[in-house]
């Protein structure tokens, strides 16, 4: 059957799904990029091959996320877009009506505010580590707790404690005496999932209009004491899609759909892009007191892709530019 690819590629996860013509998700893969996004890109297309390339025909691929260029070159995507769409895009293919959209991943959160189908306004935090997954990660840590038991601890909970949140460090120090002071673990989880959620909503979520309906998605929205913590702090329901956590790559998916729809054929290089050596490299162009860095990528040795410079010198095409910097071949 036909069908179509989406990678998100974030700092902390790289997610794979194949949807089919109704944009029902056919494979979906969530994996660790541990640092390494060639490597868990080449990992995912390998893994998800497997499961789906004997029965799919890949019509179009699509990327998004921090690394989503990078991953654009490895598989060749026919779209490149950002997360705010892709994620727009897919909470909009689960609940159509859809008007704020929350995401928290494990690096970074964001919220999206949709009216009548279209994104209105957007946030995105990337500084502070409070409202993010890391932070839940670490806490659980510890706390000798599964990440995984997280939020089931938190929905135990009889009197949740209070503990600051608006940064990482407060938050873990406040965790750290209410411990001492001997608060159940189940009303400490509680209230960290508490303060997460107040952290997002003054910060990420200041002066927006949090209508529903609401969607959660992302990584986090797997842990249920933040969704009930989110529910509690708003007054309203709050939907966690089934695919919460591959929905960027979901959006991706459909956005390569619909760019291949206006005709052409797919870049996609295919399942056997996993097999090639990739090489990815950095350079501080010299041409003008900008000092770009620009960021190459080379494919068994030959430069396919540049980006990272404000004027288009080096990654106006993947082809070695007449003019190189010193020291770069």
């Amino acid at each position: 059957m036909d069908g179509y690819l989406g990678i998100d590629v974030g700092s902390v996860s790289t997610n794979l799904v194949v949807l089919d013509e109704q944009n029902t998700v056919l494979e979906s893969l969530y994996i660790r990029t541990n640092g390494q996004p060639i490597k868990a890109v080449q990992d995912g297309l390998r893994l998800i091959g497997r499961e789906a390339g004997g029965r799919v025909d890949v019509k179009a691929v699509g990327t998004t996320g921090s690394g989503r260029h990078l991953a654009g070159v490895l598989v060749g995507a026919d779209t490149v877009r950002n997360e705010i769409t892709a994620h727009a895009v897919a909470a909009l293919q689960v609940v159509p009506g859809v008007r704020t959209v929350l995401e928290i991943g494990g690096q970074d959160s964001k919220i999206i505010i949709l009216r009548n189908g279209v994104v209105a306004d957007f946030a995105m935090n990337t500084v502070c580590a409070a409202g993010t997954g890391s932070f839940l990660d670490h806490q659980a840590t510890r706390l000798t707790i599964p990440i995984e038991k997280f939020g089931e601890l938190a929905l135990q909970a009889r009197a949740p404690v209070r503990i600051a949140g608006r940064c990482s460090v407060f938050a873990e120090s406040d965790m750290i005496h209410k411990q001492q002071t001997g608060h159940r673990t189940e009303d400490i989880v509680a209230g960290l999932c508490d303060a997460l959620v107040r952290n997002y909503l003054n910060n990420v979520g200041k002066g927006k209009e949090l209508a529903p309906p609401v969607v959660f998605q992302g990584g986090v929205a797997a842990n249920a004491g933040m969704r009930a913590a989110f529910e509690k702090a708003l007054g309203q329901e709050v939907i966690v899609p089934q695919y919460f956590n591959v929905m960027g790559a979901i959006g991706a998916a459909i956005l390569a759909r619909e760019e291949i729809a206006q005709g052409g054929t797919t870049r996609f290089k295919g399942f056997e892009a996993s097999e090639l050596l990739y090489e990815a490299s950095s350079f501080e162009c010299q041409g003008c007191p900008n000092r770009c860095e620009v960021v190459q990528i080379r494919m068994e040795g030959k430069v396919v892709a540049r980006w990272g410079d404000r004027c288009g010198k080096w990654s106006a095409d993947g082809r070695e530019p007449v003019e190189l910097v010193a020291g770069v071949q």
